[in-house]
């Protein structure tokens, strides 16, 4: 395999990895080798067009919102986008109610009368458009406002909290909880960022067009450990049982590639259960949540996002589980506090590198939303590359 040692070496092709080897090509003119262990590109992004004709996200739903222009404007170059605004409705006592709770849901789950008065409360208290978590709306003092805490708290959140993360609320860092806000407002939209969509086309011809240059090479199939050591005593980087003294950007699980030395950080997984309806439409909304009733969290019906002239349907249902190393994928990094000190310990590792660069959902331990991981891409290029 000709690599030339100046090249650089990425490890992963989803959004992280193929932004920042995109830039690498284009604006410095390196080669790069691109170690991806799926028999794709993409990373938990890729789509594909299912046997209805119709764009499945195959790693769950990504919907694309950011405020970042410069993101926004980046990813344009790859893909018209179709305007979309995201919905979702969670299943409670039998009714279909706006998530995240707001201003509406009220009027779906109280009388006209105490809604009225918990809408004047709420609007007293908090300015129009504020995003409360809940945690901190439990603190009121308001006897009222208590009732509408303690309903959304258990209605909504604590149920479905604890089968996303197998733990309850007060035991997941603010990080993820202030994710699932009261919002006070009256728009029934999941995200409010300035710019809202999906590619036209799907997620994957993203990738195929950042990706599609000579000087960028792609090993699928390619477990990292296969081709990749690093050795902890030497502070060194082998491939291929050569010292590669060209840059290492790693964007998969930062524990791995140590070896676990400081045992496996927790992740949660998923079992995502694909299902074909011989009816044009399942559901009202892209998303609907179920936090009280059965095992999955939600279910998804992907011709709302990707619109498809067919008379039948896709959904999916999402199960989620604990996370077995080189068993499961590591869907959702678990922020707990003993959890980020052992991210600490394998971070100090990294840094002992000279030419290793770690970023990325997984390499950071982070929850990156699609607009900051592509964002976070851009600058490390800018910062730590170029």
């Amino acid at each position: 395999m000709d690599i030339r040692f100046e090249s650089i070496l990425i490890v992963g092709s989803g959004l992280t990895g193929s932004v920042i080897a995109e830039r690498i090509v284009n604006i410095l003119g390196n080669k790069v080798l691109i170690i991806e262990k799926r028999n794709h590109i993409g990373g938990n992004c890729y789509d594909y067009k299912d046997e209805n004709g119709i764009i499945v996200h195959k790693y769950g739903p990504h919907l694309f919102h950011t405020n970042y222009k410069e993101v926004w404007d980046y990813l344009s170059n790859f893909t018209e986008w179709r305007i979309y605004h995201h919905k979702v409705l969670a299943f409670v006592d039998g009714k279909k109610i706006p998530i995240p709770f707001n201003l509406n849901s009220l009027y779906e789950v109280f009388s006209p009368v105490l809604a009225s008065r918990l809408e004047e409360k709420l609007l007293s208290k908090y300015k129009y458009g504020a995003e409360v978590p809940i945690l901190e709306l439990r603190k009121t003092d308001d006897q009222e406002l208590q009732i509408l805490a303690s309903y959304i708290y258990e209605k909504i959140f604590v149920n479905y909290t604890a089968k996303q993360w197998g733990r309850k609320p007060e035991e997941i860092d603010p990080e993820v909880t202030a994710r699932v806000p009261v919002v006070i407002s009256k728009d029934n939209r999941y995200f409010t960022d300035k710019y809202q969509g999906v590619p036209k086309e799907g997620y994957t011809k993203i990738f195929k067009r950042m990706l599609a240059h000579p000087n960028i090479k792609i090993l699928l199939n390619t477990d990292f450990k296969e081709v990749l050591k690093v050795d902890l005593e030497s502070k060194k980087i082998y491939f291929l049982g050569q010292e590669f003294k060209g840059k290492v950007i790693f964007t998969g699980m930062i524990d791995e590639l140590f070896d676990y030395k400081f045992e496996v950080l927790p992740y949660r997984s998923l079992d995502l259960i694909f299902e074909t309806i011989d009816k044009e439409y399942f559901q009202e909304v892209a998303v609907i949540t179920y936090p009280n009733d059965y095992d999955f969290t939600r279910i998804t019906e992907f011709k709302h996002i990707h619109p498809a002239e067919t008379k039948k349907t896709t959904i999916l249902k999402e199960y989620p589980k604990s996370y077995e190393a080189g068993k499961d994928i590591p869907y959702y990094p678990v922020f707990a506090e003993e959890a980020r000190e052992r991210y600490n310990k394998y971070k100090e590792l990294a840094n002992k590198f000279d030419n290793l660069i770690i970023v990325g959902r997984l390499a950071e331990y982070r929850y990156y939303d699609m607009d900051d991981a592509v964002n976070r891409a851009l600058e490390v290029f800018e910062e730590e590359i170029m």
